[in-house]
Formats: structure tokens, C-alpha cells, sequence
């Protein structure tokens, strides 16, 4: 048979076209591969953490190592004597009242900078409110603590970086007494975490099964209020003798 020119010109378009098609599609499959891997993998690095997937506002000071402006007494208007401003820390010597921020925080991530004398014992509250006599008795606790020598070393519970009497911290990654150490505390809706130096020593859901039995096993069940405000004071305890001093202390909300 004869094939005519023409007809074998159309042939090779047809075949071209059809490859180019083949290449069309393959090339799309590709980029959507790509495309639901990316996807995936931003996924999966949000649940791992969580944290990651949140909108923080700018970083906001609540302590310019010049002024107390943040700040006030529990239950007071002005900081309790015996908090003061020392070589731009804030900082005390013996036992005095705590102090609380002026503004209450719902959602926030926050980062301070602690050093704490021998056998010290102090510790950050958040959420805290002002309805009972101590904010202890409303707020979760990041202990602070000298954890060689403070006589509440004795159960992980309430060493440092613990939230106090509800969820113990992992012991190692403390620093030495008279060394700064950076705390860290994520509150996003009933999740929390505790970051001591970098390194997370623990997480929660408030008003979980597992935070609800804790808490009717603790000191805290005595107040029915402790740990249900969404919003309240960061607190800075005092009320323990010992040296202790706090500096680049800053928060930022989350949305």
C-alpha cells in the first residue's frame, strides 16, 4: 500500500501530540505529588508540635529592668516592699508578698530568665485570680526551686519546672544555684507546657480525666476554682525566704 507524504506527517503529529499529552499529565501528577507531600508534612509537623501552627503577636515586656510599671501587689495597688530593682533585675532578699501582672493573660507564650539562691523556693503562676486568699489557691504553678537543697526536693512533683503537685518535671536539666535558667510556659486554650533551658519537661490539657483526678488527689481540690480561669495574672511567689532574681521577662498572646 501506498502512503502518501501527508498522511505520514499526520501520523508524526498525532504522535507527538499524544506524547506531549503523556508529558502533560506525568508532569501534573508530579507537581501534585509534590504539592499533597508539602501538605502532609506541614500536617504532621503541626501535630507533632502543636505550637508551631500558632499566630503569636509581637513580643511584649513586663519588665524593662528600670521600672515596675507591670506590675502590682496581690490584691493591692502597689508592689509590696521588698521587691526591688537590683543591676537591672528584679529581684529580693528575704520572704515578701507576691506580686502579679497588671493585665491578665488568656492565651500567651512566656519566657523569663530565673536565678535562685541555696535551697530557694519559689515559683510563676498563670491564669492566676483574686478571688481566694492566696493566687496559689486559682493558678497552676511553674516551680521554681533549688532542687539540691530546698527542702520540697523530695518528690519530682515539686521540683523545679514541675507544675506543682499535679504533674512532676525530669530531673537533668536544672543549672547549677547562682546560674540563670530559662523558663518557658505555652498556654493555648486548656493545653500547657513547661520549657526549662530549651528543653520541654512537660505538657497537660487542663480539665482533662488525667488533670482531673490529680487534682482531686492534691492540696488543690480544697478549691474548686483552681485551674478553671481561661484568663487571669502571671504571678511572680515571694512568699518563701531566700535570694531570687528575674530578668527578660516577656509574653506574647496567641491566637
Amino acid at each position: 500500500m501506498r502512503i502518501r507524504s501527508h498522511q505520514v506527517l499526520w501520523g508524526v503529529a498525532f504522535i507527538a501530540a499524544a506524547n506531549l499529552g503523556q508529558s502533560t499529565i506525568e508532569s501534573a501528577i508530579h507537581q501534585s505529588t509534590i504539592e499533597s507531600a508539602i501538605h502532609q508534612s506541614t500536617i504532621e509537623s503541626a501535630i507533632r508540635n502543636p505550637q508551631s501552627a500558632l499566630s503569636p503577636s509581637p513580643w511584649r515586656s513586663l519588665f524593662d529592668g528600670a521600672s515596675l510599671k507591670e506590675w502590682r501587689g496581690y490584691k493591692a495597688d502597689a508592689v509590696p516592699a521588698g521587691w526591688k530593682i537590683d543591676h537591672g533585675t528584679l529581684a529580693k532578699d528575704a520572704r515578701v508578698a507576691d506580686i502579679v501582672s497588671k493585665d491578665e493573660f488568656g492565651d500567651f507564650e512566656l519566657e523569663i530568665d530565673w536565678r535562685i539562691g541555696e535551697a530557694g523556693n519559689s515559683g510563676i503562676l498563670y491564669r492566676g485570680t483574686e478571688e481566694y486568699e492566696h493566687i496559689y489557691w486559682s493558678a497552676p504553678e511553674y516551680q521554681l526551686l533549688d532542687d539540691s537543697k530546698a527542702s520540697d526536693n523530695t518528690s519530682r512533683l515539686t521540683c523545679a519546672g514541675a507544675a506543682y503537685g499535679i504533674y512532676p518535671s525530669p530531673a537533668g536539666h536544672l543549672k547549677p544555684v547562682g546560674e540563670w535558667n530559662k523558663t518557658r510556659i505555652v498556654a493555648k486554650g486548656a493545653h500547657i507546657e513547661h520549657w526549662l533551658n530549651d528543653f520541654r519537661l512537660l505538657e497537660y490539657e487542663l480539665g482533662s480525666p488525667d488533670w482531673e483526678a490529680r487534682v482531686k488527689a492534691s492540696k488543690f481540690a480544697t478549691w474548686p476554682h483552681y485551674g478553671r480561669s481561661k484568663k487571669g495574672h502571671i504571678a511572680l511567689q515571694g512568699d518563701h525566704t531566700g535570694v531570687l532574681a528575674f530578668r527578660n521577662i516577656r509574653i506574647r498572646e496567641l491566637s
